[in-house]
């Protein structure tokens, strides 16, 4: 049997899985949207994976991040939990390691992490707001008649970009409004748009930190060519792309998984009921919310609690 690693990225807007090699080769990947139910958005991935997986692969390995990384951890009971940053520095670096930059847009947020002689060094997070973000993208994208599949070929072929003011999205959708009015055509409409998601990443999430380079772009967004180019341009100078860049931090946290015991993965977990819950502890002042996990309707973790008293609700 050979050995492989299961790496699931769970955010708001979209749920990753791969499972990987020893050599950290992608063996098998799957992207859905989380339709805001992560548990049965792992479940589909992990039932996909047992469908297609090579009878002589053995998941010795499971690791979670993203935003449920917590609750879905406690369901495949991981060998690792690590949070976004760790993971898509982790997974950049695998095959990228001269990368000194990491901008990644992803469905409602969006980061940066700054590299050091592979050693992550700084970053930052912006999970305020969606403006600039694949939500946002997705939705103007509807509100030009277009698929946001579209939009990248579409900004390439404007030769004068329309300026969107994209720091608010309610300001960019009536900006987006007002410059259709004025005749601009959608082509260019499209490219500022484009542009100004680079211009809102680079004043807000990235301000403050000096970009060098190699310079990768990950996340949904970097599918976007104009997205991409519109980077080159402010920045002048080359963005590398990864086809495998949506999945980075999947394949981080599989990687991450490699060091951890060796685990015997059931890919059957898909036949049990999970259900989550919460009350307060009222034990102390703190009146923290434990969250409980169970499954079948056996507690099989908790966690909130600020102190052991913590333990007394879950009973």
């Amino acid at each position: 049997m050979k050995k492989g690693y299961l790496g699931i990225d769970i955010g708001s807007i979209s749920t990753k899985g791969v499972i990987i090699d020893s050599n950290n080769n992608v063996l098998l990947s799957k992207y859905i949207w989380t339709e805001g139910d992560p548990i049965n958005a792992v479940k589909k991935i992990i039932s996909y994976f047992k469908d297609n997986i090579d009878k002589d692969i053995k998941i010795v390995g499971v690791g979670t991040t993203g935003s449920a990384r917590k609750l879905i951890g406690s369901i495949l009971n991981a060998s690792v939990i690590k949070n976004e940053i760790t993971a898509h520095a982790i997974g950049t670096l695998a095959f990228h390691p001269e990368v000194k930059t990491i901008i990644e847009i992803g469905g409602q947020d969006s980061k940066i992490i700054l590299v050091d002689n592979q050693i992550v060094v700084d970053y930052a997070m912006n999970t305020l707001c969606a403006a600039g973000t694949g939500a946002f993208l997705s939705s103007q994208a509807k509100r030009l008649g277009l698929e946001v599949d579209s939009f990248g070929e579409i900004a390439l072929t404007s030769n004068n970009p329309t300026p969107i003011a994209a720091r608010c999205t309610v300001f960019a959708e009536s900006d987006l409004v007002h410059k259709a009015q004025m005749g601009c055509e959608k082509k260019d409409i499209i490219a500022g748009l484009c542009r100004s998601i680079a211009l809102n990443y680079l004043n807000n999430v990235a301000k403050g930190k000096k970009i060098l380079s190699p310079i990768i772009f990950q996340g949904g967004v970097s599918k976007n060519i104009g997205v991409v180019k519109a980077f080159e341009d402010i920045l002048q100078t080359e963005i590398i792309t990864d086809d495998n860049g949506h999945l980075m931090g999947a394949i981080g946290v599989a990687i991450m998984s490699q060091k951890q015991k060796e685990i015997d993965f059931d890919f059957n977990i898909i036949n049990f009921e999970f259900k989550t819950n919460s009350n307060y502890c009222g034990g102390c002042p703190n009146n923290c919310e434990i969250i409980m996990i169970k499954k079948d309707n056996k507690l099989i973790d908790y966690w909130g609690n600020r102190c052991d008293k913590g333990k007394i609700s879950t009973i």
